[in-house]
């Protein structure tokens, strides 16, 4: 049984390359900086009598967001909580990558789940002492959205107004690398050349989108989605740019220090992602219920059935870091000319995830030569 599987046959895009400039333009995930305690914790008591592992408590960081279906169903329907016996797990929810590597940095976090680009830039801002990746959570959910009117072919993209996340964020250094590929021109500080990139929040890129002052959008899902229920065309899907047609969008991320002291905890954790990404690949229909549900928990309201729909087949759920590709993506912010090349040694540990996956008879995961030496 591989060890990357996926919600559907079909794989959207999934978030690509890149890494921003700095810590603050990594919100790419989500939106605003507030960390706040997660209402889903409560349908997950701890048993009576379970034994605690090594630490008394677990506090686990993740996003309102349809990329870390694992936090969100492995969270509701305690099937992690269920590995720690009676270690407490204590989520907590963030709505961008800085304010969750501030929380991992300043010990108040012990594990999150978040994207490439956060990872890579923390792990390097620090010198390789602040975190680790030990695990997979999903790939794919990206795509290039346009105006059908306006543009009909991906040739037709030249001389168009297309919106990007954020400066430098893993979808922004994706387009610029396409763009690249197309042999067009733009500058990656200001956005302009043979293609406008427009920097714009994906809360309000439906407006502008809406409004006509951009063409189309390189975005992940939902944003993608609700783009398309206005009227918007899918011109190309991310995955179509990669040998394999899957890369990473979500990782697990751990303290160093917490991954030193505690890391019987750390591999319940990993018991528990696995066994829910497990479920979610098994139950396409009921995972994506169950994600709606804890988004409507967190949120307030669930998303419409024209969003999700098509939104969540394109996000494959997987144990695999898939190493080799968060590779590639800081190769292409490199290229872009945003970043110098980084010193990406050390920054995967699989040791744990392999133990794991081979006790549930799967096979273990590479770490694209990145891994602890």
């Amino acid at each position: 049984m591989p060890a990357t599987t996926r919600t559907t046959p079909r794989r959207g895009p999934a978030a690509v390359a890149a890494l921003p400039l700095l810590i603050g333009a990594l919100a790419s995930c989500g939106y605003g900086s507030e960390a706040a305690k997660d209402p889903a914790a409560g349908k997950a008591p701890v048993a009576a009598g379970a034994k605690k592992l090594s630490a008394s408590e677990v506090r686990i960081g993740y996003f309102p967001n349809l990329t870390h279906a694992t936090a969100l169903i492995g969270v509701q329907d305690g099937l992690i909580q269920k590995e720690l016996g009676g270690t407490v797990l204590k989520p907590q929810t963030f709505n961008a990558g800085p304010s969750e590597i501030e929380a991992l940095n300043g010990g108040s976090l012990d594990i999150g789940f978040i994207g490439p680009s956060p990872s890579i830039n923390a792990y390097v801002k620090s010198k390789g002492q602040n975190l680790r990746i030990v695990s997979g959570s999903a790939s794919g959910g990206v795509k290039l959205v346009v105006d059908p009117a306006k543009i009909k072919t991906l040739d037709d993209v030249k001389g168009k107004r297309i919106a990007t996340p954020q400066k430098g964020n893993t979808q922004d250094v994706a387009l610029l690398n396409w763009i690249s590929e197309k042999g067009w021109k733009v500058d990656p500080e200001s956005g302009k050349g043979d293609v406008s990139v427009v920097r714009t929040d994906n809360k309000v890129t439906p407006d502008a989108f809406k409004s006509g002052s951009i063409d189309g959008a390189w975005v992940p899902e939902p944003t993608a989605s609700k783009l398309v229920s206005q009227g918007g065309s899918v011109l190309l899907d991310e995955t179509s740019l990669w040998p394999d047609k899957k890369f990473v969008i979500t990782n697990v991320i751990v303290s160093q220090k917490f991954l030193s002291e505690h890391p019987d905890v750390v591999e319940a954790v990993l018991k528990g992602t696995v066994k829910t990404n497990e479920w979610i690949n098994a139950n396409p229909d009921a995972a994506k219920a169950s994600a709606n549900e804890a988004l409507k928990k967190l949120g307030g309201k669930a998303l419409d059935a024209k969003i999700i729909d098509p939104a969540w087949p394109s996000i494959a759920i997987t144990d695999d870091p898939l190493a080799a590709t968060l590779k590639t993506q800081s190769e292409w912010a490199v290229k872009a000319q945003l970043i110098k090349e980084p010193e990406l040694s050390g920054i995967y540990d699989l040791t744990l995830l392999n133990k794991v996956l081979k006790a549930a008879g799967k096979p273990e995961v590479s770490d694209a030569g990145l891994g602890v030496k």
